[in-house]
């Protein structure tokens, strides 16, 4: 078991690098300037002459979420390079993320980009479009689904791997009591990650679950949960808003406790500077994006899929923190980290 986990992550480390080359490539004829710069469509140099086609991109995201700004920009920068029509949906509710891909069969796309964060609830929807001949590749959430589903490719991190980094990086700072606060409850992601920091962490996990999709309960729940738990030392946000929720839970509760998060925004990258926020995992939604609909683009042109429909193509973790945080601020600025 172990050493297929490990000829995986050989693999799929094999095909970032594939794809990092083929990012290289479509990136060589650029030209700079500040507003190319500003500009996500910009963001992707040169221009595809191949024919026009039409790409849906259909995500978990919840309104308000800005992780989702970043990952919805990188996509529209490879649909501008690639020539395509880029449909964006999204919604948090899997019944509806669902009827959102069977919208995209009706149009007729020529492929799908979907996230599984509730994987059997897109069992039915995926297997219709893929049955309609429409490729459809996973990025963000589904890691250990999408081969099963019969996608064609997948981008993005490995979370019971990064919540196993994040928990030893706790243990390297001398902390012995975190609470992980889950957002969405049973969404296999966000799960997967409390699981991995308390699989290596040496002191105490505590999951505590609050609703995303509203804040002020949210920062209310962690403010009593630190108030009843004066041993806590770290709060385990799993997104930028969040984690800059839970700084502001930390002071109203009188709490040493400090902050760590997964994902970053161009706020969580200036609390990180300004020491609010210890550390941040990137797994790079920008690139989950782009390459998402890159990979599609290749696929229908090309007949390209990276990782051999057999290995992810990993986009994290990389660990922000306030030895490196400057290299990443003036992307982050651009609204690409």
């Amino acid at each position: 078991m172990e050493r297929s986990r490990t000829t995986r992550r050989i693999a799929a480390i094999a095909a970032v690098s594939a794809a990092a080359v083929l990012l290289a490539a479509g990136c060589s004829s650029s030209s700079g300037g500040k507003k190319a710069e500003e500009s996500a469509d910009n963001a992707a140099a040169g221009k595809a002459d191949t024919p026009r086609m039409k790409i849906a991109m259909v995500t978990h995201a919840a309104p308000g979420d800005t992780f989702w700004d970043l990952i919805r920009k990188g996509a529209q920068a490879a649909a501008a390079k690639d020539n395509v029509e880029l449909v964006y949906s999204a919604d948090p509710n899997a019944a509806t993320q669902a009827n959102l891909i069977q919208n995209a069969i009706d149009q007729k796309v020529d492929g799908i980009a979907v996230t599984l964060a509730k994987p059997d609830a897109m069992k039915s929807a995926v297997a219709k479009a893929e049955q309609a001949g429409i490729p459809v590749v996973g990025f963000n959430a589904g890691l250990d689904d999408w081969k099963d589903q019969g996608l064609l490719e997948f981008f993005g991190q490995d979370e019971s791997v990064a919540g196993e980094a994040l928990g030893n990086k706790l243990n390297v700072l001398g902390a012995k009591h975190n609470v992980c606060v889950i957002h969405e409850q049973g969404h296999v992601a966000l799960e997967a990650r409390c699981a991995g920091v308390k699989k290596t962490f040496k002191g105490t996990t505590e999951n505590l679950y609050v609703n995303g999709t509203d804040m002020p309960s949210v920062k209310a729940t962690i403010t009593a949960k630190l108030k009843q738990g004066s041993d806590i030392d770290y709060v385990v946000a799993l997104g930028a808003p969040f984690a800059l929720t839970a700084v502001q839970s930390v002071a109203d509760a009188g709490s040493k406790a400090k902050v760590a998060t997964f994902d970053l925004n161009k706020d969580l990258v200036k609390a990180v500077q300004d020491g609010d926020v210890q550390f941040a995992v990137d797994q790079q939604p920008y690139l989950q994006g782009y390459l998402s609909v890159d990979s599609l683009w290749l696929y229908k042109t090309n007949g390209n899929f990276s990782g051999g429909g057999v290995s992810p193509v990993l986009t994290g973790p990389a660990f922000v923190d306030k030895d490196n945080v400057e290299s990443v601020a003036k992307f982050a600025a651009n609204g690409t980290r």
